[in-house]
């Protein structure tokens, strides 16, 4: 009898899981990135037309806590990057869990930080409502429109990288199965994806009097 010859259809090998988890999260950021762009150019729009309106407003915006924000931000970058690089190093995976744990209390500061510059915007009427504060100058309400939606939206993506994050390290801490170092990595992409969105947000609200 002659030998059966291997069948071309046979199953492909099994798919690398680093390399599935990477393209998944690169996936849904681009769906993100769009999500975020039209935003950005209907900002780019209004300031164009009200120029003087948008500077006027963002100079009631207090830079000081933005700038601390934007520091806490990029430190948390810094803090989940050295945790991929512990999840990856077998003799380093025990510090995976503990630099975690600091990234996600990095971004509860964050967005505890953005709680209190609402209020104070809030008592300074500068909420888009009756009474609002610059109600006489073109443009500046609409500027305060976007700038409540776009960190609001904001301040959930973190929300959310905050509760991921804080899963991964309650994994690697327990030693679970699904807490793997291409997770943590997929999960690092998206945490920097919501930094990188605040770099891009930080000068459009906070500095427009100033580079405008």
């Amino acid at each position: 009898m002659t030998a059966v010859a291997a069948s071309p259809l046979a199953p492909a090998d099994v798919a690398d899981p680093a390399r599935v988890a990477r393209l998944g999260m690169w996936i849904f950021l681009a769906t993100e990135l769009l999500f975020f762009g039209g935003l950005l150019v209907a900002y780019a729009y209004a300031r164009t037309h009200w120029p003087q309106g948008f500077a006027v407003a963002s100079s009631r915006t207090d830079v000081v806590l933005g700038t601390v924000n934007t520091g806490v931000l990029l430190t948390s970058s810094a803090v989940v990057a050295f945790a991929v690089a512990c999840a990856e190093d077998p003799a380093h995976r025990r510090w995976t869990a503990r630099a975690l744990w600091v990234t996600a209390v990095l971004g509860v500061v964050f967005l505890g930080v953005k709680g209190a510059e609402y209020a104070h915007e809030w008592r300074e009427h500068l909420f888009p409502r009756a009474g609002f504060a610059l109600a006489d100058v073109a443009g500046a309400e609409l500027f305060f429109v976007l700038y409540f939606v776009m960190t609001a939206l904001h301040a959930l993506h973190l929300l959310i990288g905050i509760s991921g994050v804080a899963a991964f390290a309650w994994g690697s801490g327990m030693a679970k199965p699904w807490a793997t170092a291409p997770r943590v990595e997929a999960m690092a992409l998206y945490w920097h994806f919501v930094d990188v969105v605040w770099i891009l947000l930080y000068p459009l609200l906070y500095l427009v009097q100033r580079h405008g």
